[in-house]
Formats: C-alpha cells, sequence, structure tokens
C-alpha cells in the first residue's frame, strides 16, 4: 500500500475514534430509579411452590419520563437467591414521579430448604442481608437496572425450636 494512502487511512481512523467518543459524552445521564418494595400479598401456587405479587414503587428523579416494556426482578436473602419472577407490563414513570409496579414472584421449595438450611448454622435473625435487582425492559439503550439492599428483622418470627415461655 502506498504511504500516502495508509497516512490517510489512519487518519480517518483516528477521526472516526474521536467522533465516537464524542458522542458518547453527548448522551445524557441520568440519576438511577430509586425502588422500594411498597407491598406484598400471596397468590395461588402450584404444587410446592410459593408465589405472591410483589409491589415496587420506583421513584425517577430525572426531569425526563422512563418508559418501560417488561420488569424482572430477583431477590436474595442471606447470600442465597430465594425468589424470581417476571411481568409483561408496559408504562412510564413520569419525570420526577412514581409508579407502583405489581411483579408476580415464585419461590420453590428448593429455595426455601437452602434458605432454611442456611439459618440453621446459627445465622442471627435480627439482621438477614438482603439483595433485590431487577430491571425494567426498554430496548437496546432503554434498559433501567436497579438494586436495593437492606436487612430484615425476623427476629419476631416464631422458632420452632425455641422453647415456649
Amino acid at each position: 500500500m502506498p504511504k500516502p494512502l495508509l497516512s490517510r487511512l489512519r487518519l480517518l481512523a483516528l477521526a472516526l475514534l474521536a467522533l465516537s467518543l464524542s458522542a458518547c459524552a453527548l448522551l445524557p445521564s441520568h440519576d438511577p430509579l430509586e425502588v422500594q418494595v411498597a407491598g406484598i400479598q400471596p397468590l395461588p401456587g402450584e404444587g410446592l411452590e410459593l408465589r405472591l405479587l410483589v409491589k415496587l414503587r420506583l421513584q425517577n428523579p430525572n426531569d425526563a419520563a422512563v418508559d418501560y416494556d417488561g420488569v424482572a426482578l430477583s431477590l436474595s436473602v442471606n447470600d442465597r437467591r430465594l425468589a424470581s419472577g417476571v411481568s409483561d407490563q408496559r408504562g412510564s414513570v413520569p419525570r420526577f414521579g412514581e409508579r407502583v409496579v405489581s411483579v408476580p414472584v415464585t419461590i420453590s421449595a428448593l429455595s426455601v430448604a437452602r434458605q432454611a438450611l442456611g439459618l440453621a448454622d446459627g445465622s442471627r435473625l435480627d439482621a438477614l442481608p438482603y439483595v433485590l435487582r431487577g430491571k425494567l425492559g426498554g430496548g437496546l439503550f432503554g434498559t433501567r437496572r436497579f438494586t436495593d439492599k437492606g436487612t430484615l428483622d425476623l427476629s419476631g418470627v416464631a422458632n420452632p425450636y425455641r422453647p415456649l415461655p
């Protein structure tokens, strides 16, 4: 290849790289959605599974609405996966607004057994860590992921191995 052509190709590649990097900088930045569990209701299950309807409160701290097409979530307690669910709901969380979204989740008997075995090791029931992860579907660049972490206090739940007063 002649030297002038090779240097032009390098210059063109450098210009394309600079344009692509500047295009990324022009994309608007978004604050993450705030997600909290607003409620939980029992649903009919099948066989050995437990079904719940989890209501999530989505808060949008941005100046543009967030459109979504589908919701997925997963709940881990004490570093063990407990429940997961999906919903094909569509909607929008208004700018500087909020929306409640309901997602049916399933807890399998195997997940319950894993949790029970994990608690048998002497874990404290007053500070069980949980992580709720999920996403709002929105196409190639519109998918929004969220995470909520905290601790559960199950010390008030009856322990079948504790003697009655």
